[in-house]
């Protein structure tokens, strides 16, 4: 039998970030709340009301309030595995974060398909490929040790196409790119801790030495424009899918996830399908 590849992110690590970031609250974490704003504004494109809905992991109360208003009942799980261990199915799953830390991402859309009764919707974000881009450069500048510090980072396309792998009908993905500012990589790090989005690498990174911390200081002050600061971004890639069902629209081409998301949830829910 073939051994099972070494875990990519630790369970562990994951759980204590979430307890930290869960006793500091919600207000130093402004990406998620960048995320949540984003969610419920789609949320409201689709004219439906659903029965059971379900949130997958941390969110700001916005955010739950919405998904709330827009359903009969509304549970919440910590994560995947939380949420996948009981029977139940859900007319709606809205998953705010966490798919860009998950060993398994086609697996983990397909426990999430099959908690979907038909033609329910499946509606998330997460921090995608391109984030961070200055960050990235700083962390491989000269004086700086070849050491993993960062996650891996889906695509728009692979996305799209783990969706349709996955068995959801009509996938659809797209990005906001946020532009941020900043006078320190200091700054840009506690912003990313404050998020969840820190490193949670099984292999965890050793602490940066005093030389490190002095290229990238080096690094930084290189990049800063005339105003003393310097740009980063962050690539939100929105994705959804929905259970299939028999009665849905079907897509005229290949590369929805390439399209507007606003206008997917605009059609398909323009005219639901009957029970």
């Amino acid at each position: 039998m073939t051994a099972p590849p070494p875990a990519l992110f630790s369970l562990r690590r994951r759980a204590s970030q979430q307890a930290r970031r869960a006793a500091a609250g919600d207000s130093d974490d402004f990406i998620a709340a960048l995320i949540a704003d984003s969610l419920a504004d789609r949320l409201t494109m689709v004219m439906r009301r659903f029965g059971r809905a379900l949130l997958i992991g941390a969110a700001p109360p916005a955010l739950a309030t919405a998904v709330a208003a827009q359903s009969d009942q509304c549970a919440a799980a910590a994560d995947v595995a939380a949420a996948s261990d009981g029977d139940a199915l859900f007319d709606l799953i809205v998953w705010p974060g966490g798919l860009e830390a998950v060993d398994d991402v086609p697996g983990a859309l397909v426990r999430v398909r099959r908690m979907l009764a038909p033609d329910g919707l499946l509606i998330g974000a997460l921090v995608g490929d391109g984030s961070c881009p200055l960050l990235r450069r700083l962390l491989v500048s000269d004086g700086m040790r070849a050491i993993p510090r960062m996650h891996p980072q889906i695509d728009l396309k692979s996305l799209g196409n783990l969706l349709q792998r996955a068995g959801f009908a009509l996938p659809v993905a797209d990005v906001e790119v946020q532009t941020l500012r900043y006078r320190s990589w200091r700054t840009v790090v506690a912003d990313l801790r404050a998020a969840g989005l820190a490193s949670q690498l099984a292999a965890a990174p050793p602490p940066l030495l005093r030389a490190e911390l002095a290229a990238l200081d080096l690094a930084f002050a290189a990049a800063l424009d005339p105003d003393g600061r310097a740009n980063e971004a962050l690539r939100l890639v929105f994705f959804t899918g929905w259970a299939p069902h028999p009665d849905q629209p079907q897509p005229a081409r290949r590369g929805s996830g390439k399209s507007s998301l606003a206008a997917a949830l605009r059609e398909i829910s323009a005219d639901p399908p009957e029970s």
